[in-house]
């Protein structure tokens, strides 16, 4: 198999319409970032910090080995979230103990690559605290943030973000010339996308520069103004916010604050809705992250706002640029820009409806997450996993809430304990047992609720060989349950008792446990909770050196799982399976097993299951393939770093032995060769070499040749730079007339008339600023 040059991350959303203008800014955030390793973007709200930062890190991905992610921060209501929430953006599936920021310093520790911190102004203080750890640990990262203020770290560089260029009161412009500010140019797109055919004219152009003028060049602004075309036309635009503002100044009208102006469009669009549209706007502000039809039927409908007129009210929001659409997949969902969700919400405050419609959120949330318990062992299992994570935002706003108001963590404690296979499969352990440790200590009374938090929260402490906390926990689930004649939660007791003996390498005593969790199970008719204890009481047997109980029991597992359409049991039973198989000889059949898992674990993104199962295919290969299998322990040890945790325990020997007799068939010198070809595959190429498929990153297309000479490249990334041609004389020793013919030839060359595009040109040639520095 031909091994392709590694591609470069790209964890950006894509953009819903067009970017229009910002090439100067674009060229100084570069030009900063290649000075600093910090560098925010302050602005008010809607002048467009985080499409600016989006679009300059989409035009320096090449300049990151690692590339560029995004870590959105706007619906983070929790501080003590924050570590986690960057661990998660970055796909890291911590599973130790340790500080999650220690987690992220060592995974990030050999990494090159930029990350964004989208608006961080409501928790300034700790994602301070963590730049500048990152920073100082990590030397090639850079951090672009966006906030209302700096963070005031040492080192950051602080741009502010202007408002976008707007024409002089007083100037008389052609109409193409009007056409180059960029104010003009985003309000004739918005225009055009609600009204096809408009455009900058003679016969308008006045008006619309007025317009632009009257909202201070504002992007988001001028944008939600745009839209208004749909119902009236450009000169009774002017004349309603000419009246609007008349009345929010006392002064001068061109010295109006710009938070002012921006909400006064947001009054103005708040305004324009009907009554019920704006009682639906102030309700949705309670989802976090965005929501669908049928949250918002569920929870906004009532009192004035009758379940089937939700979609028409919803249709009227998004056509007033209140709701954001986006599709994902093939469903709809909508979203409020933090902007105007923030406004809704003292709206709603205002109303005194906002502990009702939290509490509507939180039995929402709740319904939601125990359709997906019932629901997880079948068919619509992935779809179940899809949709919890989509709404992970949400999921946190109802039990921060369940949290903070009197008499809510019972119901907290519910949802929490609902979550138990989205917490594993999802890779969030840490952050389950946090909101579990808070919720128990918040709900101490003996209730199943709170027996069911224990049993789970040992669990998830177990998964992390957290052995300690786990086995307090378990001893009050086991005493309460039994207090209260439970005999689920007995069940999922002995099972987690069973995980750690197995984990501890106590093979009898797993014996015992799981044995007791599988006859409970069976007899509650639990087929979930026995398939669970099953195959892991199969592995116990396994280990134990009993092959035919063994494999009788991870027939029967698999049955079940295929008669249920399962995919995640299935996809370990089959991990486990296949390594018995290969035990006992069988390698080809072992070897099928394990692709069939990666290939069933794919949609969960189940990276510590495909990481077992690649671990697995390396041992197989040990006695045949050894070139392949030093590759494979290559691929599988970069996994593991990144969960921040070793190899399970209990299968330690058989990687030992593997590696072994891999290290001996190849020799060492061969073998370090392969390992290191291993620790650079990208995750897709580590599975694509693990389940020996055409490799999945193409090859990278090759760059048209420049029409520049090599000085005038150079000139050019100096022109990029922000530079001008001044210092690109001193820089180069040579003479500022000199430097201005180059740069004048470059144009020419280009058929470019500004240096801004020279700098945007340079960027999308993928170049490096001098020094290798992005």
């Amino acid at each position: 198999m031909t091994m392709t040059a590694p591609t470069v991350s790209c964890r950006l959303p894509a953009e819903l319409n067009t970017f229009v203008g910002r090439r100067h800014e674009i060229a100084e955030v570069k030009r900063l970032l290649s000075e600093a390793r910090l560098v925010t973007l302050v602005g008010v709200g809607g002048v467009g910090k985080t499409r600016l930062a989006l679009r300059t890190a989409y035009d320096l991905r090449r300049s990151f080995r690692d590339g560029v992610w995004l870590v959105e921060l706007a619906a983070l209501e929790s501080p003590d979230l924050l570590a986690q929430t960057v661990a998660e953006c970055l796909e890291i599936q911590d599973r130790s103990v340790r500080p999650t920021l220690e987690v992220l310093v060592d995974h990030l520790r050999d990494k090159q690559l930029l990350l964004i911190m989208d608006n961080c102004e409501h928790l300034s203080d700790e994602c301070a605290v963590m730049a500048e750890t990152l920073i100082s640990s990590v030397p090639g990262l850079r951090i672009l943030a966006t906030s209302r203020q700096s963070l005031g770290v040492a080192g950051e560089q602080t741009m502010p973000v202007p408002t976008l260029p707007i024409p002089d009161c007083d100037g008389s412009y052609p109409t193409e010339s009007l056409k180059q500010f960029d104010a003009i140019r985003l309000f004739e797109e918005r225009a055009q996308a609600v009204l096809p055919g408009f455009e900058v004219s003679e016969a308008n152009q006045e008006v619309v520069a007025r317009i632009c003028r009257r909202l201070d060049g504002i992007p988001l602004a001028i944008e939600l103004a745009a839209v208004r075309l749909r119902a009236i036309s450009v000169e009774q635009l002017l004349a309603r916010l000419d009246d609007r503002f008349r009345l929010l100044t006392t002064g001068s009208r061109t010295a109006m604050p710009r938070q002012q102006t921006l909400r006064a469009l947001i009054e103005w669009s708040y305004g324009l809705c009907t009554d019920q549209e704006r009682l639906l706007w102030a309700r949705l502000s309670v989802f976090s992250g965005g929501l669908d039809l049928e949250a918002a039927e569920q929870v906004c409908s009532g009192d004035g706002i009758p379940a089937d007129e939700i979609v028409d009210l919803v249709v009227g929001l998004v056509g007033k640029s209140v709701l954001a659409r986006e599709q994902h997949g093939p469903t709809v969902r909508y979203r409020l820009l933090e902007t105007i969700r923030q406004y809704g919400r003292e709206r709603l405050r205002e109303s005194g409806e906002e502990a009702e419609l939290k509490a509507r959120h939180r039995d929402w949330c709740h319904d939601l997450v125990t359709r997906a318990q019932h629901e997880w062992f079948g068919p619509d299992q992935v779809a179940w996993f899809r949709r919890l994570r989509v709404e992970h935002g949400n999921l946190r706003t109802a039990l921060d809430h369940c949290l903070t108001a009197p008499g809510e963590a019972d119901r907290g404690l519910a949802i929490a304990t609902a979550l138990r296979f989205y917490w594993i499969a999802a890779g969030s352990l840490r952050e389950g047992r946090g909101w579990l440790d808070r919720l128990l200590a918040a709900h101490a009374e003996p209730t199943s609720t709170r027996a069911g938090g224990l049993c789970l929260n040992a669990r998830l402490a177990v998964l992390q060989s957290d052995f300690a906390p786990a086995a307090r926990m378990l001893e009050e689930c086991h005493d309460l349950a039994k207090r209260l004649g439970d005999a689920r939660i007995l069940a999922g007791a002995a099972y987690v008792s069973g995980l750690a003996a197995l984990i501890r390498r106590d093979f009898p005593g797993a014996v015992t446990y799981l044995g007791e969790a599988v006859e409970a199970h069976r007899e509650a008719g639990e087929a979930m909770g026995m398939v669970n204890a099953l195959q892991y009481l199969a592995t116990a047997h396994s280990l134990l050196g009993h092959s035919e109980q063994a494999r009788s029991q991870y027939k029967e597992c698999l049955a079940i799982c295929e008669a249920r359409e399962d995919h995640w049991f299935r996809s370990y039973t089959l991990w486990l399976y296949g390594i018995e198989l290969w035990r006992q000889g069988d390698t080809a059949q072992a070897v099928e097993m394990e692709r069939e898992a990666i290939r069933l674990k794919r949609p969960f993104d189940d990276r510590l299951g495909i990481a077992l199962c690649i671990e697995a295919l390396a041992w197989m290969a040990a006695d045949g393939t050894s070139e392949r299998a030093a590759v494979l322990f290559g691929a599988s040890q970069e996994s593991w770093r990144s969960f921040g945790a070793p190899l399970l325990e209990y299968l330690s020997g058989y990687h030992d032995a593997a590696e072994a007799l891999a290290r001996e068939r190849l020799g060492g010198r061969a073998f370090e060769a392969g390992f290191r070809k291993g620790t650079g595959l990208t995750s897709p190429e580590a599975i694509a070499y693990a389940m020996c498929e055409t490799a999945q990153v193409a090859e990278p297309a090759r760059k048209a040749a420049s029409p520049l000479t090599r000085r005038e490249m150079e000139i050019a990334q100096l022109v990029a730079q922000g530079m001008t041609n001044k210092a690109i004389a001193s820089a180069l020793v040579i003479a500022q007339r000199t430097a201005e013919g180059h740069v004048e030839h470059i144009l020419n060359k280009l058929g470019f008339n500004s240096r801004a595009q020279i700098a945007a040109w340079v960027s999308e040639q993928g170049e490096l600023l001098p020094g290798g520095t992005p």
